[in-house]
């Protein structure tokens, strides 16, 4: 019955191409297009090759039947063909793309069109189809839309990159998470914006974002780091990439923009920086330090012979004032000389300090009348102590010269005048410190002036020994760097705050006295043999350097011992396995054998000898020849005499 209504429809259906026909002909040669005719109901009247090519019917299968069958089972009951037609024959063509089943019952993706075909009076004779077969370009579509569907996802969901798109004016066009992260502006807020926002003030005044553009469109890639500023005000230190978008044809679409947060990153390197500096500062110091403590040891050597033979010469002398004025200049070079030897040894942190719990307030209104006569009336002195602060273990005399040392400085840098304030406070520090302290209780002393300033290339230097502002002649250029040893040999350290035109805060950090050692630091009894007349001794004098040998042997004489001279170590042993002494004195930096080695292997033949040592810095090592007695070089012949006493009433 099927097959009677398909050939009745045939039958009646206009042939508007004859056998023979050249359309005929030119259409049914056509492969690349389905193109054939549907009556006015929708039933397929004709059939090219295209067409048997695409869907896979023969003619003879498929003219006469619905040209439904094409759509899927959705599309039939949604009325899908119905409405094709009706489009078709209202608005007078249907054009569309959609998914169409084949024989086999494979889909493919097609272009359709559909024109109405009427006769001279307007009337529908029927439909003319023609598809194309649009499945590879499809595919292709698909897999790029699901590339930029891909694309989109991934660059949403990175967080640690500000990614996004700018139009070719600058203006946001997308915003990713991380963008939103960063900058704390949502997509609603930003999109449509101009990014010249994310900038300073000065940075936009300066230009900076134009020029950022137009060095990506020139050069096709701008990069650089600077301060960016998020939504809510903060700065932050950004590394930023511009890269320009272009159309294939080359005219450009606008710009891709990424952004990293890199503050961190850029704290740390700034802390590297710190470190390495720090550390090749600390080399060069130590370095320096080395160098300065043999030159001071050696000039020590060399004052305390000029010292003592200057003593010799004053007692020799007659009444002539011409020479007395002289000798009293040398000494007062000498002893210029040995104040500079103290504040080298300090800075080499090798000087012998005698330390001892010290109440700060106390020893600054002791200091009082030294510092009003050498600051000046121009200066005027403020002191700032709270009520109770413990005391700090120092060597009271050094930390005098240190606070006097401070003061002219802060004089220096007021040459008009002005208020000087000493204050002092106490403070608890833990192991991570600027100044590398221990952790415990420390008493900051600080001298704070209202002068010149430093400014910070000079900050960084002012504690190198000989580097001075002064000009020539007006400093040594060891004050700061004395200071800065002497703080650091007491277990403290200073710190040094300053800027040009407000002043110079120099803050030395001691550490707090235990109360025990406080207790513990009860002045000794009185030395019956302080004092009196001393009686003539066989005295063993041993030292390297013939000038400091002499000139002590001297000394001793002229007190009244009988005096031997050593040149070295051997030459000491060798004295004392032949001669009997009552008292030996020797250098301790001597070539072969120091003067410790010595004291050893004195000790362990004549374990009751009392023994001297003269050193110019604290150069023994720990746990040796301990107990004895030193003397610091230079020495007067006073300092002398009573050192010799001491060591024998011992």
């Amino acid at each position: 019955m099927a097959g009677d209504a398909n050939q009745a429809r045939r039958a009646k259906s206009p042939d508007l191409f004859p056998d023979g026909d050249p359309f005929r002909l030119l259409v049914n040669a056509i492969t690349d297009y389905a193109i054939y005719m549907l009556d006015p109901s929708g039933h397929v009247v004709s059939w090219n090759a295209g067409a048997q090519r695409f869907k896979g019917y023969t003619a003879d299968e498929i003219i006469g039947q619905h040209f439904s069958r094409f759509y899927g089972a959705d599309d039939v009951r949604a009325g899908v063909p119905e409405a094709v037609l009706r489009i078709a024959e209202t608005e007078g063509k249907f054009e569309a793309e959609g998914w169409r089943v084949r024989k086999d019952g494979s889909r493919f993706w097609a272009h359709v069109v559909v024109d109405p075909i009427r006769d001279g009076h307007g009337g529908l004779l029927g439909f003319a189809k023609i598809t194309r077969d649009l499945s590879e370009r499809k595919i292709a579509e698909d897999a790029l839309l699901d590339s930029k569907l891909e694309f989109r996802l991934l660059v949403q969901s990175v967080t640690d990159y500000a990614i996004y798109m700018l139009d070719t004016e600058g203006n946001v066009v997308s915003w990713n998470a991380g963008a939103q992260r960063i900058k704390g502006y949502l997509p609603s807020e930003i999109i449509g914006q101009h990014f010249s926002r994310f900038y300073t003030p000065e940075d936009r005044a300066a230009g900076e974002p134009r020029r950022a553009l137009l060095t990506a469109e020139r050069e096709g890639r701008f990069e650089k780091e600077g301060v960016r500023v998020r939504k809510d005000g903060t700065r932050f230190w950004a590394n930023v990439v511009i890269d320009p978008i272009r159309t294939p044809d080359g005219r450009l679409r606008g710009f891709a923009k990424i952004t990293r947060d890199v503050t961190e990153r850029r704290a740390q390197q700034e802390k590297l920086e710190q470190a390495r500096e720090a550390l090749m500062q600390s080399q060069k110091m130590e370095a320096i330090g080395q160098l300065t403590g043999g030159v001071a040891h050696d000039f020590n050597n060399l004052l305390t012979a000029v010292l003592g033979s200057l003593e010799l010469v004053q007692k020799r002398v007659g009444d002539d004032p011409r020479v007395a004025d002289l000798i009293g200049n040398a000494q007062q070079a000498a002893r210029r000389g040995a104040t500079l030897t103290q504040r080298m040894l300090a800075f080499a942190r090798r000087q012998d300090l005698q330390v001892e719990p010290t109440d700060v307030a106390e020893l600054v209104a002791g200091m009082t009348e030294l510092l009003d006569r050498s600051l000046g009336a121009s200066i005027g002195i403020a002191t700032r102590f709270p009520a109770a602060m413990g005391k700090v273990m120092v060597d009271r005399n050094q930390l005098e010269m240190a606070l006097l040392n401070l003061a002219l400085n802060a004089r220096d840098a007021m040459p008009d005048g002005g208020p000087l304030e000493i204050a002092a406070r106490e403070e608890a520090v833990d192991t991570d410190n600027p100044l590398r302290l221990t952790a415990g209780r420390y008493a900051v002393l600080s001298v704070i002036d209202r002068g010149e300033g430093m400014d910070e290339a000079t900050l960084r230097r002012a504690t190198e020994p000989f580097y001075t502002t002064k000009g020539v002649g007006k400093g040594t250029g060891l004050g700061l760097s004395m200071v800065h040893g002497l703080a650091e040999q007491m277990g403290g350290g200073l710190d040094l705050k300053s800027q040009p035109g407000v002043g110079t805060t120099a803050s030395m950090w001691l550490p707090i006295a235990d109360p025990a050692a406080d207790a513990a630091a009860a002045p000794p009894p009185s030395d019956p043999l302080a004092s009196g007349p001393q009686r003539s001794l066989a005295i063993l004098a041993v030292d390297d350097d013939f000038l400091v040998l002499s000139n002590t042997a001297a000394m001793l004489d002229d007190l009244g011992h009988r005096t031997t001279m050593a040149h070295s170590a051997r030459d000491a042993l060798k004295a004392l396995r032949q001669e009997k002494f009552d008292l030996l004195i020797t250098d301790q930096g001597m070539p072969g054998m120091t003067g410790a080695e010595l004291i050893d292997l004195v000790l362990s033949e004549q374990p009751e000898l009392p023994i001297i040592i003269a050193t110019g810095y604290a150069e023994l090592p720990p746990g040796t020849a301990e107990g004895i007695p030193r003397i610091a070089k230079p020495f007067l012949q006073a300092h002398l005499a009573d050192a010799v006493r001491n060591a024998v009433g011992r």
